[in-house]
């Protein structure tokens, strides 16, 4: 693949960020792609392993070498029809996936894997570009009519494959726009949400129906979806977020991720921020800001917030600091543990680790967070006798995960089974839960995830149900 002595002859150049003072300025992407022949030569780097360990890495299972070699052969419109025929939004994951396939890449036992997200970005927004990306319309219908809930990457996945399938297919958003969390809780200078209007309104082209502002178990029925539809997809994400249980939790000043988040997201939008916001309006401005979680979420808080103009900005994490440099021999080809920092931490903030928090400071509202640092032995946590401290704190934002979907509603209203963890209970090869007439695929089924997983569950729950309602299927798993 590629060119045989490409990997020997070219270190590993990835997109660049634009300067610090420019992006946090405003809420748009600052990545800067690599320009024509840099990206020529990185897919030239694409080796001829004998086992492509990205192709397992890859929840959607790209065939991450063929379309580099592609690129390599300036044949971008190929590499485009190689990249959608596993991935139905590479403009998606080629933006907020963590990349798991460079870290299954061969060379990532040097530090030096292939630059796959950023040639995979590359190929798709060529397609964008030069018009190659046009709507698949089913050259038949079945008949057969789908309700989709959720419009999140499995939702838009499993919905755009049933209608290239030729099934009639409706999308029930609870919000007022489609996307689900990539619209309201990834940071548009992570993802500008006009891409996925672009998609939406391929979608549409292809058949598919959006219904926004109609919240099933709510304002519909699921018994209604039932008797209405052929089959129904719960695709709501896992959207519950874990809170924080210590005294003062409750202050006003102490507030969930995702709500801060998608009250910026709404603006940016234009939308009314204040409709889904029942404890007023929510900002960073002036303020001294601690995120507690270590993830991507949190690490989406820090940058809002610096864009706001925080006065500062901590984030805690419960767990130690973990190693710059990962063990290769330990780790590879799997996702590692290892330190990793965002372009929004190098925007501003301090980090802390090993960090528990014990009582939040305050009459009316926060003023403090008091803290005590932590050991870990044996798998079990141990608070550091003496080591207490309190830090100043104007809002602590919670960014410590999703405990799993919402109850109330839509899922208490089906009826149907659940696991030990609180998702739906369904099995990753028919996706069919309790109720016969229902499926269930991404975090709503397997728990906060990335958003690739979610489109591949998407795309195998759609074959399964294209199999049930006629028996066989041309789509791939």
């Amino acid at each position: 693949m590629g060119k045989e002595t490409g990997f020997l002859e070219l270190d590993r150049k990835d997109r660049i960020y634009g300067p610090v003072d420019d992006r946090l300025k405003n809420y748009k992407e600052f990545v800067i792609p690599l320009s024509a022949e840099a990206l020529k030569d990185q897919a030239s780097r694409c080796m001829n392993c004998g086992v492509p360990h990205c192709h397992t890495g890859c929840p959607v299972n790209n065939i991450i070498p063929d379309w580099n070699h592609l690129v390599y052969e300036d044949d971008f419109r190929n590499a485009l029809e190689v990249l959608h025929s596993t991935n139905n939004f590479p403009e998606f994951t080629g933006r907020i996936c963590p990349a798991p396939c460079e870290a299954a890449c061969t060379l990532n036992i040097i530090d030096q894997p292939v630059t796959i997200k950023s040639i995979e970005c590359a190929i798709v927004d060529k397609g964008w570009q030069e018009g190659w990306i046009t709507p698949k319309i089913a050259a038949k219908k079945t008949g057969k009519s789908v309700a989709v809930v959720g419009s999140g990457p499995a939702g838009l996945a499993c919905a755009q494959q049933l209608a290239r399938a030729g099934h009639s297919v409706t999308v029930f958003e609870k919000n007022d726009r489609v996307g689900g969390l990539m619209r309201y809780g990834i940071p548009d200078f992570k993802m500008e949400k006009h891409l996925i209007n672009r998609r939406a309104a391929q979608m549409e082209a292809e058949g598919v129906v959006f219904k926004t502002s109609v919240e099933v178990g709510v304002s519909v029925s699921v018994n209604s979806l039932k008797e209405n539809f052929d089959a129904v997809v719960f695709a709501g994400g896992a959207e519950e977020g874990r809170r924080l249980d210590i005294p003062g939790s409750e202050l006003p000043g102490v507030r969930l991720a995702m709500e801060f988040l998608m009250q910026q997201n709404k603006r940016n939008a234009g939308d009314d921020e204040l409709r889904a916001a029942p404890r007023g309006s929510l900002t960073a401005t002036g303020k001294h800001v601690i995120v507690i979680g270590g993830g991507d979420t949190g690490s989406d808080c820090v940058g809002t917030s610096n864009r706001q103009g925080a006065a500062s900005v901590t984030q805690l994490e419960i767990m130690p600091k973990p190693p710059v440099h990962e063990n290769k021999a330990m780790s590879w080809p799997f996702w590692p543990l290892k330190l990793r920092t965002s372009s929004s931490h190098e925007e501003g903030c301090d980090r802390d680790w090993a960090v528990l928090t014990k009582r939040v400071v305050g009459d009316n509202d926060v003023t403090g967070l008091e803290c005590v640092r932590v050991e870990w032995k044996d798998g079990k946590m141990h608070e550091v006798p003496g080591s207490e401290f309190t830090l100043k704190a104007d809002l602590i934002l919670l960014a410590m995960g999703f405990v799993g979907p919402r109850k109330a509603g839509m899922l208490d209203q089906s009826g149907i089974g659940l696991d030990a963890r609180g998702n739906v209970k369904a099995d990753t090869e028919q996706y069919q839960t309790s109720d016969e007439k229902i499926w269930a695929c991404g975090d709503m089924r397997r728990g906060q995830s990335l958003v690739v997983w979610a489109i591949r569950e998407g795309r195998q729950c759609a074959r399964a149900i294209d199999v049930a309602l006629t028996g066989a299927s041309e789509l791939p798993r």
